[in-house]
């Protein structure tokens, strides 16, 4: 077997034993890289690509983990189509529509890795990767839902900087993250009553899921252990 045969076998292997680190990873890039074309006028176009990026990986992940694939391509497919003619045809309208169906397509990707993680008693190094991983995705989710909130109802969000202006997508991005992790930095605020429904139910979905999800994790790598 020639070396890049050999290559190429070891990628796809170690693809299907931990698909959750690409989808982490995924993420984890496209927040590094949207600020270096945000000032740009493609830098929407580039962001919408890793947008189609990761809801790829989104599907690819929950097509391993027990749930029914047929529902996240019949969310992912339409979000595809609506988030490119958001860009193509600069509509605000479809963008909030693919917002959407981003944000039911991540909540239920988080939610088919959270029964992945919880389906046996055995902690894989893929399942680690799957924390993560969901973590970003209720992120994300949250982050869309904010989108909506912020085209529906006006006004729902104000920050420290311009604060009279619609808040921009890394903005709620940060507002998602820090409010999921409970580090409450509070630069970016939720002013209308569906706001701030919002932003409580992502700090109860983000306690719950360091109690539930990870607390499990960190028991049974413990108990795992040789003693």
């Amino acid at each position: 077997m020639s070396d890049r045969s050999y290559s190429s076998l070891r990628w796809r292997v170690t693809a299907r034993r931990h698909p959750s680190a690409f989808l982490l990873g995924a993420q984890l890039l496209s927040m590094v890289v949207y600020p270096l074309f945000d000032d740009l006028h493609g830098g929407r176009v580039v962001f919408g690509a890793f947008g189609v990026l990761v809801l790829a990986l989104v599907v690819w992940v929950v097509n391993r983990s027990p749930a029914n694939t047929w529902i996240a391509w019949l969310l992912a497919i339409p979000a595809f189509g609506l988030s490119l003619l958001s860009v193509l045809l600069d509509s605000e309208m479809l963008l909030v529509a693919s917002s959407a169906l981003e944000a039911l397509l991540y909540f239920y990707a988080a939610g088919s890795l959270i029964g992945y993680m919880l389906s046996d008693h055995r902690v894989t190094s893929d399942e680690l990767y799957a924390a993560g991983a969901t973590f970003t995705l209720l992120a994300w989710g949250f982050a869309y839902c904010f989108l909506v909130c912020q085209a529906w109802y006006p006004g729902s969000f104000t920050g420290a900087v311009e604060p009279e202006r619609p808040r921009q997508w890394l903005e709620l991005l940060f507002l998602s993250f820090t409010n999921l992790s409970a580090v409450g930095l509070g630069d970016v605020i939720p002013l209308g009553s569906t706001a701030r429904v919002l932003v409580m139910l992502e700090q109860f979905a983000g306690v719950g899921y360091i109690a539930v999800v990870v607390s499990r994790l960190i028991g049974l790598t413990i108990l795992r252990q040789p003693h």
